[in-house]
């Protein structure tokens, strides 16, 4: 049996988030308590009551583009002026920094514009760089999303894997010719293939597409810090933000105490948190290392019990860029290996009504496909790759989900900005209670 200080030791995250606990509770409360002066003015002290959260979260929501468009982008404007500025004056406040990387930046653009053999190096580094950058960046969007993901997997990272893994059955070869290649895969002339003829294996491929799976990997590691760094900075300071995660995870706390009131989805994610805190790096490793929809808890746990950042970092960055990863890429290589893919598209057909319909547009778009990969470098691809179905409706579903997107960003900093005015009013209410 524990003793209290023992409780206290292991349990401070008790301690740290009750108090907003006390303050729901005080707000429940309140409406039959407050008949004096004083459990007013505690009232006040304390913040808005759960009454009040609960009508700003609901007029918060109300805060899209389809139901308000005019002040969602009033609000929009405002918030992105206001984080316009507050980057400003980080940049200002790292001035050393700034002048580094400019230095660095001009330096490489003034060598590069120089004639000279070393030219030639300085374009195929900056090429790689931007190359590695762009699918950290994709995978940054994945993660973080600013209140949805852009599932840049399915858009962007699936769909070149599966191109290579095509190319690679089709050429016999991951020996693409560079350029065009990553830009484009085209087949490596006859004469130019050296060396005997082997089979394409799932390992040749997976080290082809391997530079561009881990950055993407690495680019959802750091989109998991944010949660991390909130959590542990509330901790540290002592404040309770006003966060929706953080709301969650406070939620999950109460519900640590009963059980009974626990929804299924709420018992998986009190496992994540248990498996976080007690297993450690290796726990954060495990929920890194597979598809997790609940990985933000688990960054907000790390954060909460002030889990070393390296640790957290670096078990998230191996599951996710490495082990999961992997993970990843066999599965769609295999899906798109060249005999399992014709069968597939065989069985297509056996649906009824609508099978022979769909196994013809398919059938047309893979051998489009294995065309455009032998024909020659600058040729363009042909008018039935072009007016294929399948590819005029995966454009059509890429535009629309990369839309919802940008109406996602527009909505959640349109809330942002809600969610600061009013906290900015009630901190001056607070204030005026105090004087």
């Amino acid at each position: 049996m524990s003793t209290p200080a023992g409780r206290e030791s292991r349990g401070n995250h008790v301690v740290a988030m009750g108090e907003t606990s006390a303050q729901k509770r005080q707000g429940r409360a309140g409406c039959g308590k407050q008949a004096n002066g004083s459990g007013s003015m505690v009232g006040i002290l304390s913040g808005p009551s759960l009454e009040q959260r609960l009508a700003e979260k609901e007029e918060r929501a109300k805060l899209v583009l389809w139901r308000r468009p005019v002040q969602t982008l009033n609000y929009f404007t405002r918030e992105c002026f206001i984080l316009a500025s507050e980057y400003l004056v980080k940049l200002w406040h790292n001035k050393r920094l700034v002048l580094l990387v400019a230095m660095l930046v001009g330096g490489y653009y003034a060598a590069y514009n120089t004639p000279g053999p070393h030219r030639a190096m300085l374009e195929r580094t900056g090429h790689m760089f931007w190359w590695c950058a762009w699918w950290v960046w994709l995978g940054i969007l994945s993660s973080v999303g600013l209140g949805t993901g852009l599932h840049t997997f399915l858009l962007y990272l699936g769909p070149h894997i599966a191109s290579v893994t095509l190319a690679a059955y089709s050429c016999n070869t991951v020996e693409f010719p560079s350029p065009p290649y990553p830009d484009d895969i085209l087949c490596p002339d006859e004469e130019e293939t050296t060396g005997p003829v082997m089979e394409m294996s799932i390992l040749t491929i997976m080290s082809k597409v391997r530079l561009e799976a881990f950055m993407w990997g690495a680019g959802t590691a750091l989109g998991e810090l944010p949660p991390y760094f909130m959590a542990r900075g509330a901790r540290l300071s002592g404040h309770d933000p006003e966060d929706e995660e953080m709301a969650e995870f406070e939620e999950l706390q109460r519900l640590k105490e009963q059980p009974g009131e626990a929804s299924w989805l709420d018992r998986a994610k009190l496992s994540v948190e248990k498996l976080v805190e007690r297993v450690g790096f290796f726990g954060i490793l495990a929920c890194a290392s597979i598809p997790n929809p609940l990985f933000d808890l688990a960054g907000i746990t790390c954060g909460h019990f002030l889990v070393p950042f390296w640790t957290f970092f670096g078990a998230t960055l191996i599951g996710k860029a490495v082990i999961k990863m992997h993970i990843q890429k066999l599965f769609v290589i295999i899906a798109f290996n060249e005999a399992l893919l014709a069968r597939a598209v065989g069985l297509l057909g056996l649906i009824p009504v609508i099978g022979p319909r769909l196994e013809g547009p398919f059938k047309k778009f893979l051998e489009a496909q294995k065309q455009k990969f032998h024909r020659r470098p600058g040729a363009a691809t042909q008018s039935q790759d072009q007016g294929n179905l399948l590819a005029w409706i995966f454009e059509k579903v890429i535009l629309l989900m990369v839309a919802y997107f940008i109406l996602s960003i527009v909505n959640s900093l349109a809330q942002s900005y809600h969610k600061r005015i009013h906290k900015a009013s009630s901190t001056r209410e607070r204030k005026h209670a105090q004087d």
